[in-house]
């Protein structure tokens, strides 16, 4: 469905589906405020994708989205946070980091990876072999720069021979 849209296009759509949930309608300046754009360079993007049905914009008015650029919008939200709280829920990475590694990936993650990736979250979370205290032994791994083998034996140990009461 966003196959024809360029990352630039995507990221006009989720600014202004942004800005819909925070002020129910977007403005020229405020997606170009959101962007780091000047005003002067979003009108042709607007005018590109109120070509293409996804918003209804006229110059000097409010742009809001129509119900086929919500859909698309929302889906590229979902990517960005889904993959943003990987990165900084599961690969530990810094919270400004993972923003910006986010935005680029959401533009070329496919489908069946994204899935896996939200499956993975919930795995990591629930799963009562998984979940908070895999996610600190990760970091510790991460900080340290190896594997500290004697916690993964008795990790291991205490897995294969639970204690009785």
């Amino acid at each position: 469905m966003t196959d024809q849209l360029s990352e630039s296009l995507e990221n006009y759509l989720e600014a202004i589906f942004e800005l819909e949930k925070t002020h129910k309608v977007a403005r020229a300046k405020d997606i170009a405020d959101r962007l780091s754009l000047q005003r002067g360079s979003v009108t042709g993007a607007l005018k590109t994708l109120a070509g293409s049905g996804l918003i209804n914009y006229e110059p000097y008015s409010f742009i809001t989205l129509t119900p086929r650029g919500k859909k698309i919008a929302a889906d590229i939200a979902f990517r960005h946070q889904a993959i943003r709280e990987f990165l900084i829920n599961v690969l530990q990475i810094d919270a400004d980091t993972a923003e910006e590694t986010a935005c680029r990936m959401e533009h070329v993650i496919d489908p069946m990876t994204l899935e896996r990736l939200v499956c993975f979250i919930k795995y990591v979370f629930t799963c009562p072999r998984a979940g908070e205290q895999w996610i600190q032994s990760f970091k510790r791994f991460c900080d340290a720069g190896r594997l500290e083998t004697e916690q993964c034996e008795a990790c291991i140990d205490s897995i294969a021979r639970p204690e009785v009461p």
